[in-house]
């Protein structure tokens, strides 16, 4: 039986998709199966690059006005790292109504936050952090706020609607995944973890943890690498089908759609490379 060779570190988005879905997580970290770039995942891209330059001008310029005008020359740059972007849109007038729906994300975050107000310690701040146990955990991290007397605040900018609350746990699950890596990056538990929900109405979530909810959170980590250790061992990635699947790019090769999967890749120790982080810039509609 083939074993497959595992990533060297596990990210927020990574783990999700195996508690989504263990074949997913095959498709996207073993097989690394390409997925074509959607819309609503450029848009999400394309604020957060606002929201992080945003930050790089004065505090008294952080202005709506000034946050909109980053829009255009934002999507300039992402156009001409990958041409292709174009071709996700049908016409100028498509682009132009995505663009609007952007802007309108920029706009709403101003309604959530005063950022003349804020001075972050860091923005999509990469980590790589290891646990006592010695599983490598590595992300970005939206936004780091440190008051002068040392509270830390966690923020995540979510381009998607707020999610009733029966349905926080993903989104609750990567940002105690983020709180964990600063606690033991930092040592020095988070004081405040805040969701800001800029699509739908708008929307601002919240916990403050304690250490036993971190390291209940890093129990729960470490549980999925093992699922995902035994797995990898087996051979064996079983397709969870939910109301996600619709979403799905995969399912031509998935067993609950009639599909069979690829064979599982061979690949050298050498040739082992890290999970494929969430990068800066969100999943769809992060």
């Amino acid at each position: 039986m083939t074993t497959a060779f595992l990533p060297s570190a596990l990210s927020p988005s990574r783990a999700s998709d195996f508690l989504q879905c263990p074949l997913l997580f095959r498709f996207r970290t073993i097989d690394r199966l390409p997925e074509a770039p959607s819309a609503a995942a450029l848009r999400g891209t394309l604020v957060h690059a606002c929201l992080e330059r945003l930050y790089e001008l004065p505090a008294e310029s952080r202005t709506p006005r000034n946050a909109l005008g980053l829009v255009d020359p934002q999507w300039r740059k992402l156009r001409e790292r990958k041409p292709e972007l174009e071709e996700l849109f049908a016409d100028e007038a498509e682009r132009d109504t995505w663009l609007e729906s952007a802007r309108a994300l920029v706009q709403r975050y101003f309604d959530l936050e005063n950022p003349a107000a804020l001075e972050p310690r860091d923005r999509e701040m990469r980590m790589d952090v290891s646990l006592p146990t010695g599983l490598k955990l590595r992300g970005y991290v939206d936004r780091l706020d440190v008051t002068p007397s040392g509270q830390i605040r966690i923020v995540d900018y979510k381009t998607g609607k707020s999610p009733h609350p029966r349905f926080e746990d993903k989104a609750r699950f990567q940002i105690f995944f983020y709180a964990v890596m600063i606690w033991r990056d930092l040592g020095v538990v988070p004081t405040r973890l805040q969701l800001v929900y800029l699509g739908g109405d708008g929307a601002v979530r919240w916990y403050d943890p304690t250490e036993d909810e971190l390291r209940a959170a890093e129990t729960e980590i470490s549980d999925v690498w093992a699922q995902i250790e035994a797995a990898g061992r087996a051979g064996v990635w079983e397709p969870r089908k939910s109301k996600l699947c619709g979403w799905c790019e995969h399912q031509a090769l998935c067993p609950e759609f009639g599909g069979t999967p690829p064979p599982l890749p061979v690949r050298s120790p050498a040739a082992t490379a890290p999970a494929p982080g969430p990068g800066p810039g969100p999943s769809p509609e992060a």
